[in-house]
């Protein structure tokens, strides 16, 4: 798991480089000194959009070309069909719009939105669409397979995320560089790095995943002797 600053669009992008990649909180302004940085190669991860406007906002930050992985949108769950539609066609919109550009779309769920937001994807064929995680997610396991990015605090617990096998970027808010370091340094030292999950997932893209039994660890491999593993590169 890596962490990375998340700071505000409209700070000055200087004091910051040496931290990218950066994630930024979109506040309605930009610092006149992003666009040409990201022509520089300045790596931003994600923009976190406010949700009052998606897609408005999603598009003011296309049109200045910071070229981040991800546009992260705020959403809540649909309360009946129309809000459902209503969701399905923004994204549909915003899918048009970062055609080609190499972005991708996160949702940051409003906790407990889990499960009808999943099925709305589910019904419309939406696979292209992705999730952030935050600490009021109440059950990211059926999101695992699509989580790729995420939001925390200094005190937030990430065993259990981490139980997933999640490995990406993780955003800390901070102000300064140097409270960003104390904070990460705190998080990395009670969270070390994973590669795998705990159990393997049963599911993939919302569909069930049929164990390969011809698929091993390599244990089979390691024999009794382990002068004969040496000589035959297995040791």
């Amino acid at each position: 798991m890596r962490f990375v600053p998340l700071i505000p669009s409209c700070f000055d992008p200087v004091p910051w480089q040496s931290l990218a990649p950066l994630m930024l909180r979109w506040d309605g302004s930009l610092h006149d000194g992003w666009a040409p940085a990201a022509r520089k190669g300045l790596e931003i991860h994600a923009v976190i959009l406010p949700g009052l406007a998606p897609v408005e906002e999603a598009l003011e930050v296309l049109r200045h070309g910071l070229g981040p992985d991800f546009l992260v949108l705020p959403v809540q769950k649909p309360e009946n069909r129309e809000a459902g539609f209503r969701l399905l066609r923004a994204l549909e919109t915003l899918l048009e719009a970062t055609s080609g550009r190499g972005v991708k779309l996160a949702l940051r769920l409003e906790g407990g939105a889990e499960a009808a937001v999943l099925d709305l994807l589910r019904q419309a064929h939406g696979d292209a669409v992705g999730f952030c995680w935050h600490p009021g997610i109440r059950d990211a396991e059926p999101l695992a397979d699509r989580l790729w990015c995420g939001q925390c605090e200094p005190g937030s617990d990430l065993r259990s995320l981490q139980a997933l096998g999640y490995r990406w970027d993780m955003a800390i808010e901070a102000e300064h560089p140097q409270d960003f370091r104390a904070k990460a340094a705190l998080l990395e030292a009670t969270h070390p790095t994973v590669l795998f999950p705990a159990e393997m997932p049963t599911t993939a893209l919302g569909r069930p995943v049929v164990p390969d039994d011809s698929v091993v660890f390599g244990r089979h491999l390691q024999s009794e002797d382990p002068l004969l593993d040496r000589r035959q590169g297995r040791a």
